[in-house]
């Protein structure tokens, strides 16, 4: 092909890459999917514009080296050690568990041990960058199910090395003998350690000398070289160019030029990646899709089908995390992802496919990345209908609970802690409900009146007394669950106060409709902190601050959610030029040792002292001789601009 149809074939390809993309983001539906159903319309099966597509794969092969590179160096290695024993209990029984079911069905149906092996692994991998994005767009990235979602998806990200490290060995497994294959995978290791090794010392040293040369152009050269060089290496050592450019952003991920070669990447991994899967998408053969229909409904029903009950098991009989949570667990990882194309990629190159059961994944995935949405959208209210035929109602209330007059408290995060030790500190009657078993377990434990259950069941809200308590806070991760709590709450107990905690400004009217009498946003309340803090650091009176702080709280945050080209109301920046009292302390200065009248309180700051308190003890009204000592707090009365003159003063400036 000449270069110049290959430019323009390229061409091509990005603009209809373009295309696809910009029109399923319309449609909200997956970025990936669009790219796949853009390349399946330029590929020989569609339209033919791009004839060969063999040429453009070997570019968009770097794609995924790229691809695999930004995950490795966005892996959020704390997180994992956080949460290392859910991630690798979860995420092995899944991965593992899917694989075994998958290998069983396919080998059931007559396909080879090795090529139901892989089919296992083409259906293990969910889809990172979709289901990351829809639990980000629903705030749900820190709900529990939310939690347990990432940490199976950073498993399975994990998990892609050692599946494509078993391509070649279970490709010429046939003709080896079991030592044969040991010494393959033997190979496989030593490769891979020579690679961490290279990645560990090597790779720091070359970037740490590109950032003293202080040049930006020469930093982007060394990553990009850095990706490739080292991919290239991976596959000299026998491994792949992936395995190379994961194992290598994985290592750098706890280096101090993690962010910058971030930076670096993310723009050329974007453009490859479209590239990547419209040229899969262009492998895609309507005629053979059709003419194997019923293995592409037997592929799209059992990915769903068989990943959510695997999810669904692991986490609701061995975590013991409750069925609402593992059906919403299960839901969101029912399809096939990015990886699922890298592996099956992979494995059709290396014979382990063939032709019709390739077209049968590539068009059976881009079903399960366009159904996924719908199937987020679909968990709430199927969840909580599952949960209410199949669960348990609740724990039994624990003895002496409160069942009139109390506060129920929904949630017990560390905002639940929280408003649990205060109120037990108040000697305030309350109960807790929470959806986390082994949490509420041990808080049981510990003497604590925790209660395990479903706040979005009326049934358990019934049994706790909700009509007859006189307050309910809601302090639960997840926004849909507790957008129905209220709902749920506000129908059962018309006058119940509700006060409810959100991360998120978009909930807050949502919530209000629902029935909460006061919401609280975390956003808005970090927003208010930094101003109180500022605002002090300029010497405005701490009553003054406060004011100013509860007067925007009063007001439902419409300060805060006004369009910025709004100019703040006067009438809030006069509450901070209000008169008012501050404590005021005496510095090492000009001021110890001197009197109040020899300072000239009142004639140089316009400010009264109402009282001085030196060593816990508290002069009220002190004599105009009164002498300072450093060390003093003056109990100051006056405007912002009075008392930041005492402040001064007491300073010595």
């Amino acid at each position: 092909m000449p270069a110049s149809s290959f430019l323009v074939e390229l061409l091509i390809l990005i603009a209809a890459a373009a295309a696809g993309v910009a029109l399923f983001e319309r449609l909200r539906l997956p970025a990936i999917a669009g790219f796949l159903v853009a390349g399946a319309v330029l590929g020989p099966g569609g339209l033919g514009l791009v004839e060969d597509s063999e040429r453009v794969r070997q570019l968009a092969e770097f794609g995924v080296v790229f691809l695999l590179f930004e995950i490795g160096l966005e892996m959020p290695i704390t997180r994992l050690r956080r949460l290392w024993r859910t991630v690798l209990v979860a995420g092995t029984l899944q991965v593992g568990g899917t694989i075994a079911v998958v290998a069983a069905i396919a080998a059931a149906f007559g396909l080879p041990g090795e090529s139901a092996f892989v089919v296992g692994g083409l259906v293990a991998m969910s889809s990172t960058a979709l289901v990351v994005r829809l639990l980000s767009q629903r705030g749900q990235v820190d709900a529990p199910h939310g939690q347990l979602v990432v940490g199976m998806l950073l498993f399975q990200d994990l998990c892609i090395v050692p599946l494509l490290l078993a391509i070649p060995v279970l490709a010429a497994g046939e003709g080896r003998s079991v030592l044969g294959i040991l010494g393959a995978v033997a190979q496989a290791g030593v490769a891979l350690l020579l690679l961490v090794l290279m990645a560990r010392y090597a790779l720091p040293r070359v970037l740490e000398w590109a950032v003293r040369v202080r040049s930006g152009d020469l930093l982007s050269l060394a990553a990009i070289g850095l990706v490739l060089g080292f991919a290239v290496s991976a596959q000299a050592l026998g491994l792949t160019l992936a395995v190379g450019a994961f194992t290598a952003g994985l290592l750098l991920a706890a280096s101090p030029y993690a962010h910058q070669l971030f930076s670096e990447v993310a723009p050329v991994r974007g453009v490859l990646l479209g590239v990547f899967f419209t040229a899969v998408g262009m492998l895609f053969d309507p005629v053979a899709a059709w003419s194997a229909g019923a293995l592409l409904s037997v592929w799209v029903v059992g990915v769903v089908v068989v990943k959510t009950a695997l999810v669904f098991a692991v986490v609701a009989w061995i975590l013991r995390r409750g069925t609402r949570l593992a059906l919403l667990t299960g839901l969101a990882l029912a399809q096939t992802g990015e990886f699922s194309f890298v592996l099956g990629e992979s494995a059709r190159q290396a014979g382990l496919l063939d032709p019709t059961l390739y077209q049968v994944m590539v068009a059976g995935s881009i079903v399960t990345l366009i159904a996924t949405p719908a199937l987020f959208a679909l968990g709430p209210p199927l969840a909580s209908r599952f949960a209410e035929v199949f669960e348990a109602t609740s724990d039994p209330l624990p003895a002496g609970a409160p069942r009139e007059g109390h506060v129920l408290v929904l949630g017990y995060g560390l905002a639940g802690r929280t408003v649990a030790r205060v109120l037990a500190a108040s000697r305030i009657p309350y109960v807790v409900l929470d959806a986390n078993p082994g949490s509420a377990a041990e808080a049981r434990d510990h003497g604590e009146p925790v209660v395990y259950g479903d706040a979005t069941r009326p049934a358990i809200l019934e049994r706790l007394g909700v009509g007859r308590a006189r307050l309910v806070t809601i302090a639960i991760s997840d926004p849909e669950a507790a957008r129905r709590s209220v709902a749920v709450i506000r129908s059962l107990a018309p006058d119940v106060e509700i006060i409810v905690r959100t991360r998120y400004v978009a909930e807050v009217d949502a919530l209000s409709e629902l029935g909460a009498d006061v919401v609280v946003v975390e956003e808005f309340e970090a927003a208010i902190d930094l101003v109180s803090a500022a605002l002090r650091a300029f010497g405005f009176p701490a009553e003054s601050v406060a004011r100013f702080s509860e007067q925007m709280r009063d007001e439902g945050y419409e300060v805060l959610r006004a369009p910025p080209a709004l100019a703040l109301d006067p009438w809030l920046t006069e509450l901070l030029s209000e008169v008012g009292t501050e404590w005021l302390e005496v510095s090492a200065g000009a001021a110890d040792g001197s009197s109040l009248e020899a300072l000239g309180v009142r004639a140089r700051t316009g400010a009264s002292v109402l009282a001085i308190e030196r060593m816990g003890h508290t002069t009220a009204n002190p004599a105009p001789d009164f002498v300072l000592a450093a060390g003093d707090r003056l109990l100051s009365y006056g405007s912002a601009e009075q008392l930041r003159r005492m402040a001064a003063l007491l300073r010595g400036d």
